[in-house]
């Protein structure tokens, strides 16, 4: 793959074949009425996983993607194998000290699965291996491990585990030292847990078993009965979530409970697991804020007063706000993301014009500098640091041509050592690869930050492919970092932009705010601007653009597709939540009360009309869709697979093109996918195959 678009095999257009017909969605239609307002659900029924005409009717979908795009599973194994071959499959990660053991992950050759290991005060003692998920794989379509803890004498092992894909987990506890796992087993739980300091108490977190919203945090100790365990806190708030952690200092479990608009903080002493739970500062609406330890005080990132928050100290022993102390300041052009505290130094993670930068910052003198990074679009960010008196400091960095890289950096010398870089297998070089950054003006005047990368020798003629990916939700920002799988498409030919919408946090906690609940129609018309600006700037053009998302980005394209349908040529949307008004109004589903902060409650007039003005199941008109491939996990515990079923049946039933629409449901999976680390490639390649397929380019 040396010249660019040397595999490009342009036909008139998708070979996929004529005279397949889908399956046809049984109609029964049920009747939805809420403020006045009546909707048609014909697709409803769909919702009953134990009805054997749903499962018949998700089997003869596969059948018929599979009977469509059949035709290009030679092309699919060779992507495959393709992406593959890229990864080291004998590879590990930087081990970290913690305990008088340093601790690492690693794969072996073949294996889907990591396996834990550590090694006793130095890297050239013998492995201990720990956890080898492979094994607790073997015999099982679906594995995923959770939490991963070590108690504090290093003897013994508590983890979680997921056999189905919906993110019910068991734990598990192993003796480090005899290599037997305990009688000890914790059922239908999150996966969430943190030692005591006693090595016989672990905390954990438990979800309500019909919306799982994890609500309660029990105590259990090693040798007692589980279903005796002692109920520590339970969250009564429908609307908030709660989960346990310990603190850097390891002095204390903290017991957070947050929603998306509010946290509330409690703690126990690590060492005493039996205590009451002690309030660190009462929940309020709109109040964020983030605790750690370190001495005698707890440090608070919050946005009391400060949109985009600031650092804050207080006694532990008098922890309320009254008692609080200004450490850092609240910017208004600045995000403060997160900190990590040293015995010397204070490290804090920023964003800055949508970038972001970590500063360091001295304790006794104030001094402080940047670390500075050279690329237009990357990501930097703090890592495993658990050691508290050192001058080191470990990070991570990537970009679109930047693989993944740690890195330690000398506090005081300011001196950077590159410890791994993630191994790229065959010919890759980054200096093949260009990013960019741009930014496209929304209908008001906005800015959108555009993040663009391409092999060289792409000219920007108009003639290209471009995928455009975007999220825009619960201010995650989406950030431009390395895939060596998305390869694969940029040698073929293909520019890949990230769209970075309001709904995010990019540019800071402001643009988070604009494009939520009133706001949300910001962050599709903010993807729209970007697709006109990149077809402006002779990047690519509609009948060779494609657009990306997945989850709440599934929502993101599937509202672009019923705005602007002219725009694309193509869209995959992954696990898409698209039936927004009907989820939000079922309060039995999971996430749905926690969200309300997100996109409004549609028990209340106002927000029932905002979301069905976006809505894209509810939106769905007769008009020429582009083509589509959805995605879809039965066991999805974040987007029911109702949701993108019943979307694809009404889109079939109203388009007036002749463009394929098409569903995969992962049968085995839930909201993540297929759990292997090969398996998920499989996925990919059958993605990446159909957006090759539009183009024409077929090996």
């Amino acid at each position: 793959m040396n010249e660019l678009n040397q595999h490009r095999k342009h036909s008139s257009g998708p070979a996929f074949p004529e005279g397949i017909q889908p399956p046809v969605a049984r109609q029964i239609p049920v009747e939805l009425s809420m403020h006045g307002h009546t909707r048609i659900d014909p697709f409803f029924w769909m919702k009953d996983r134990d009805n054997p005409a749903v499962i018949d009717y998700l089997k003869a979908e596969n059948d018929y993607l599979k009977a469509i795009t059949g035709h290009t599973d030679a092309f699919q194994e060779a992507l495959f194998s393709e992406m593959r071959a890229r990864i080291k499959e004998d590879d590990s990660s930087v081990p970290y000290f913690l305990n008088g053991y340093f601790y690492y992950t690693r794969y072996e050759e073949g294996q889907e699965y990591p396996i834990y290991a550590r090694r006793f005060e130095t890297m050239e003692s013998d492995e201990e291996i720990i956890l080898n998920v492979n094994e607790l794989a073997e015999g099982q379509s679906y594995t995923s491990v959770g939490g991963v803890s070590v108690s504090n004498d290093a003897r013994l092992l508590a983890f979680s585990v997921d056999h189905v894909g919906r993110r019910i987990y068991t734990i598990r506890f192993k003796n480090l030292e005899t290599g037997a796992f305990l009688e000890d087993e914790i059922p239908d739980v999150t996966g969430n847990l943190s030692w005591a300091a006693d090595n016989a108490t672990i905390f954990y977190s438990k979800q309500d078993p019909q919306t799982l919203r994890s609500y309660q945090i029990y105590r259990h100790r090693l040798g007692s009965n589980p279903a005796a365990n002692a109920l520590v806190f339970q969250e009564d708030d429908e609307t908030f979530t709660t989960y346990v952690k310990r603190t850097k200092s390891r002095a204390y479990i903290m017991l957070v409970s947050y929603s998306t608009v509010s946290t509330e903080y409690r703690f126990i002493p690590a060492d005493k697991p039996t205590a009451t739970p002690e309030l660190l500062q009462a929940r309020a609406r709109h109040h964020e804020y983030f605790a750690d330890h370190f001495g005698d005080h707890f440090y608070i990132r919050t946005n009391h007063e400060a949109q985009n928050f600031r650092l804050m100290r207080v006694p532990v022993a008098a922890p309320g706000m009254a008692n609080w102390e200004e450490i850092i300041p609240h910017r208004p052009d600045v995000l403060l993301e997160g900190i990590d505290i040293f015995a010397r130094y204070l490290v804090l993670s920023e964003v800055q014009n949508g970038l972001p930068v970590i500063r360091i910052r001295e304790w006794e003198s104030g001094a402080e500098h940047y670390m500075a990074f050279d690329e237009p679009a990357y990501l930097a960010y703090t890592t495993t640091n658990l050691a508290f008196d050192t001058p080191v400091l470990r990070y991570g960095y990537t970009s679109l041509t930047t693989p993944n890289s740690i890195y330690e950096y000398n506090m005081e010398t300011r001196a950077h050592t590159l410890l791994k870089q993630q191994e790229v297998r065959g010919d890759f070089s980054r200096e093949n690869y260009v990013t960019e950054r741009h930014f496209a003006t929304a209908a008001d005047g906005t800015r959108i930050p555009v993040s663009l990368v391409y092999r060289k020798g792409l000219r920007k003629n108009g003639q290209n492919p471009l995928l455009q990916y975007g999220y825009g939700s619960y201010g995650y920002s989406m950030p431009p970092t390395f895939s060596s799988a998305r390869l694969s498409l940029l040698d073929r030919g293909f520019a890949f932009a990230i769209a970075h919408v309001r709904g995010g946090e990019e540019m800071g906690r402001a643009w988070y705010e604009q494009g939520k609940l009133e706001n949300k129609m910001n962050t599709f018309t903010d993807f729209i601007a970007v697709s006109e600006y990149l077809i402006a700037q002779r990047f690519t053009n509609p009948s060779q653009l494609y657009a990306m998302g997945g989850s709440a980005g599934g929502l993101l394209v599937g509202a672009v597709m019923n705005l602007r349908p002219d725009l694309y040529n193509g869209i995959v949307a992954q696990v898409p939540f698209v039936d927004v008004v009907t989820t939000m109004l079922d309060d039995s589903i999971p996430l749905t009360t926690g969200e309300y902060d997100e996109w409004g409650n549609p028990n209340d007039p106002h927000f029932y009309e905002i979301m069905l003005a976006y809505s894209p199941y509810d939106q769905v008109s007769a008009q020429a869709y582009p083509h589509l491939l959805v995605t879809s996990g039965l066991h999805d515990s974040q987007v029911q697979y109702w949701e993108p079923t019943k979307w694809v049946a009404r889109l079939r039933e109203r388009n007036t093109s002749e463009n394929v629409i098409l569903l995969n449901t992962n049968m085995d999976a839930g909201h993540g996918g297929a759990s292997g680390r090969f398996q998920r490639l499989c996925e990919v390649a059958m993605e990446y195959a159909f957006l090759l397929e539009l183009e024409g380019i077929r090996s």
